[in-house]
């Protein structure tokens, strides 16, 4: 009898040392999932897409940072974005485990960046448990780790001058003043983030680097370039309603819409409709990207990191120019002096025209996955699915930035100079990121 004790508890230890030592396996699914959890906590929050651009490049630099010590194929970012320097070094013989590090990082300084803190940390805190009970040890060194380099990361955003736009003056508008932008149907909202501009940039000398050419000289004249454009406009969009529900530019247009907050009207009342931001848009397509390619932990933390670096460089220089040109929107000048009754098929951003947020920003973004997963890389779109959208089908990372930049021009909220030049502007903007960050050893 006192043998089968003896025999049973030390079985019984055995067995509680084995389930102690067992390593915590952390996912790329986790990682995506912690993504996708800040994106829908982005769209509760109703974020503008160049605030939304600095939510999302701050938590994947601190996941790298952490993965780029441990990895022979990443270089660490220390010393080539301004003002990152003296990451906490990784003991390697600490136990560390590094996938559980950095997605810790990630999720710590993301809550630092959203308003609904405590969705963040309802997701994480039910990963801790599973990981606390696969093996408290190892989850305690790595959390401990984690969180040294999320609070070195959280001093370094802090010094982005972000802090200091927010008590910036609001944009004046001058009505008398032909061909600048004024707010816009139904809400009328005040002018976004005038000051991004001025957001420390990371990997660009200055928001002006890349400044595109100026934008045309507004004018009514029946034969200037300007006025050409205005009634482009708006021929296209009286041909698109003569198609009705199948006119395909119409269904692109509402592909990429991406607007955070559109105002929807009924009687007296009036609410919003949530959606994804553009930059939430092509994290989506990095995630289906790493998907598709199989691509393990560190290349996922990877791709994430260097497009969210490239589309945060990519709104501060097309945020620079727009609050330069301060150009008006084309909802306005036909409203005013050709038809009053007229709407776009989008509802128009409240920012000025110049150059195409959506052509900067996917031309940057397209240039880098480009780089990571080359070229011809073809892939079913299925972001929108969430908003009632159906996938679409392209042959490239460049076939998809093409169609996002054109977009806007049938949403009758562009020009098609801002779109062109804006392409442009992100192709310079992208080239320049790919070339200068040395991510890869």
């Amino acid at each position: 009898m006192k043998f089968k004790i003896y025999l049973l508890g030390t079985i019984f230890i055995l067995f509680i040392s084995c389930k102690k030592e067992k390593h915590i396996e952390v996912t790329t699914d986790e990682y995506h999932a912690s993504i996708d959890n800040v994106i829908q906590i982005m769209i509760h929050d109703i974020f503008s897409p160049p605030v939304a651009s600095r939510i999302f490049v701050y938590p994947n630099i601190a996941a790298y940072e952490i993965i780029a010590q441990n990895n022979k194929n990443y270089t660490s970012l220390q010393h080539q974005l301004k003002g990152l320097d003296s990451i906490p070094v990784l003991d390697q013989k600490s136990g560390v485990n590094i996938p559980l590090a950095a997605l810790i990082a990630h999720m710590e300084v993301s809550k630092q960046l959203v308003f609904s803190e405590e969705l963040v940390e309802k997701f994480r805190d039910s990963l801790y448990k599973k990981w606390g009970d696969e093996n408290s040890d190892e989850f305690e060194v790595s959390k401990e780790y984690g969180l040294k380099v999320a609070e070195r990361i959280k001093k370094w955003m802090g010094k982005d001058n972000y802090k200091q736009t927010r008590t910036f003056p609001k944009f004046s508008v001058f009505a008398n003043q032909p061909g600048r932008w004024q707010p816009t149907p139904p809400a009328y909202m005040d002018a976004v983030e005038p000051h991004w501009g001025e957001i420390r940039t990371l990997v660009l000398d200055s928001a002006s680097q890349f400044k595109p050419i100026p934008a045309l000289p507004f004018s009514l004249d029946k034969n200037s370039p300007f006025y050409k454009q205005i009634i482009e406009v708006y021929n296209i969009s009286l041909d698109m309603k003569k198609k009705g529900d199948s006119c395909d530019e119409i269904k692109m247009a509402q592909f990429w819409d991406c607007n955070p907050y559109v105002s929807v009207s009924q009687g007296h009342m009036m609410f919003a409709k949530k959606k994804i931001s553009p930059g939430a848009h092509w994290m989506g397509i990095v995630k289906i990207a790493c998907k598709k390619t199989n691509a393990d932990f560190d290349k996922t933390v990877f791709a994430y990191t260097k497009t969210s670096i490239g589309m945060f460089e990519a709104f501060i220089s097309c945020w620079d120019e727009k609050y330069r040109s301060n150009v008006i929107r084309p909802e306005t000048v036909i409203n005013q002096h050709i038809d009053e009754n007229w709407k776009p098929a989008l509802q128009t951003p409240p920012f000025p025209e110049y150059t195409s947020g959506h052509s900067v920003l996917s031309t940057v973004a397209s240039t880098i996955l480009t780089s990571i997963f080359g070229d011809n890389f073809s892939f079913v779109d299925n972001s929108e699915l969430p908003f009632g959208l159906p996938s679409r089908s392209f042959k490239s990372f460049d076939s998809a930035s093409k169609e996002a930049a054109m977009s806007r021009f049938y949403g009758g909220i562009h020009y098609r100079a801002a779109i062109e030049n804006g392409m442009v502007q992100g192709k310079q903007v992208g080239d320049f990121v790919v070339t200068k960050l040395k991510m890869n050893k």
